[in-house]
């Protein structure tokens, strides 16, 4: 779609809970992908900017049953778990990791194996509408390096993270780092060796510095990548506050939050992405919006891993950076429109309660569920905010990653009757009824990427 013209229909949502419907409008892409006017039909320019481009043959129309979507943002994936996707989900975290994660993981030692995953695993997360993804990928360089021109390859804007975890106690000897100033020195040469894939200002694909959380890693570790991200400028990825078994065991270790103890060694930073944070007190939520961190919420992964509902409705009111994550495998579906479903369900969950034993005032915490806007924002526009990126919108200025999205594709649950349905009716049973087979085209950068099937 570069240097090209959509006419159609497009929803989005520019800020928290405000969704903007902009229907019949012109969407020009310039030559490095992104939005370079929006044209409404009311605009006097309208029609001669629409004909000039039919004339040239830069015009896409959109039928009336198709519309455009912002790319999705995936804050938290486990690349190298792709095959382990709805398996071992009825075991505690430390064992689904020493059982069955850390076995898998220390397989990427194979280049060949790891080529052939990460190439199913951005297909399938291209298809699912996933323009934008954070990942975790393994300990090991060669494999990482991988990820990083598989996903330059097919087109997926990402950040790819060589894992970092070298604490003994706490990692198997068959998958670790042997020590934290080899841990240290890899990340820094996997930092530059993904940054020479692009010598762009703006690369599709950048390294993140990735300590994979504070029970794996020494404090010479930490303290290592804490001072490799001020040199670096880099960003930084970890899980935090994650489940009872993760908090404890560091506020046993330092007698501090996870969030503190990122604080003091220098790892949460200016878009710092900290998954899950489940756990986090009022003062961690103050603590992450000065520092400008940002959470990675993982509403279906927590279910069956953190006992707890994240804070999220809180987290918001106190403006903190957050998005989704999948957190694959720990979260069975690849799909961030299912995890708009979830972030709903979960926050309702916290508002409602779930032990019916209690009397309704006594069984949630009020004030906690959110809207349908809301969660998208968090899949679009707020996991771009969280990341420093201009993505998730349709702005001037901003990339053009779209989703195209055919409400009448075989087998679509998507449903509307003009004489029921407003557009805000539309939008809502998009997000909640949308599957991979509605996307029938994607765009990152105004690059054409592929389509669901």
């Amino acid at each position: 779609m570069r240097n090209r013209v959509i006419c159609g229909t497009a929803f989005h949502t520019p800020a928290r809970g405000k969704l903007e419907i902009l229907e019949g409008v012109l969407i020009s892409v310039d030559g490095d992908g992104r939005i370079a006017e929006i044209l409404s039909p009311k605009s006097p320019d309208f029609a001669e900017a629409k004909a000039r481009a039919e004339a040239e043959g830069r015009l896409l129309q959109l039928p009336a049953n198709q519309v455009l979507l912002p790319g999705l943002v995936d804050l938290h994936i486990h690349a190298p778990q792709w095959p382990q996707l709805g398996k071992a989900l009825d075991v505690p975290l430390e064992v689904w990791l020493q059982k069955h994660t850390f076995p898998l993981e220390a397989r990427y030692s194979d280049l060949a194996f790891a080529r052939e995953i990460y190439a199913d695993l951005v297909a399938g997360l291209l298809a699912n509408g996933t323009t934008t993804a954070v990942y975790f990928a393994t300990i090991h360089m060669e494999a990482s390096l991988a990820l990083a021109e598989t996903c330059l390859e097919k087109g997926q804007r990402a950040f790819v993270g060589k894992v970092a975890m070298d604490d003994p106690d706490q990692c198997p000897d068959f998958y670790r780092d042997s020590d934290a100033a080899t841990a240290v020195d890899e990340m820094r040469r996997f930092i530059d060796a993904v940054r020479e894939l692009s010598s762009t200002d703006d690369p599709l694909v950048r390294p993140v510095i990735t300590p994979r959380f504070i029970p794996s890693c020494t404090d010479e570790l930490l303290q290592g990548l804490g001072k490799l991200a001020a040199e670096t400028g880099c960003l930084i990825q970890t899980h935090c506050s994650e489940s009872d078994w993760e908090k404890d065991f560091v506020g046993s270790r330092f007698g501090k939050t996870d969030t503190e103890v990122l604080a003091d060694f220098g790892l949460l930073r200016e878009h710092t992405i900290l998954a899950h944070s489940n756990f986090v007190t009022d003062g961690d939520l103050d603590l992450i919006r000065e520092r400008g961190a940002a959470v990675a919420h993982c509403p279906l992964s927590n279910i069956y891993f953190a006992n707890a509902v994240f804070p999220l409705r809180a987290a918001l009111d106190r403006n903190v950076r957050v998005g989704l994550g999948t957190d694959i495998s720990g979260g069975h579906s690849p799909s961030i429109l299912d995890g708009c479903r979830h972030a709903l369900m979960a926050a309702r969950a916290r508002q409602g309660g779930v032990d019916p034993a209690l009397a309704p005032a006594e069984r949630g915490i009020v004030h906690s569920q959110i809207t349908v806007a809301e969660a998208f924002w968090l899949a679009t526009a707020g996991g771009g905010e969280a990341l420093g990126l201009k993505v998730g919108r349709f702005e001037q200025g901003y990339q053009f990653d779209a989703l195209l999205i055919d409400q009448d594709a075989s087998g679509s649950n998507i449903r509307t009757w003009p004489e029921l349905d407003t557009p805000e009716d539309v939008f809502q049973k998009i997000v909640l009824n949308a599957m991979r087979t509605n996307i029938k085209r994607i765009w990152v950068g105004g690059d054409y990427v592929g389509r669901s099937d």
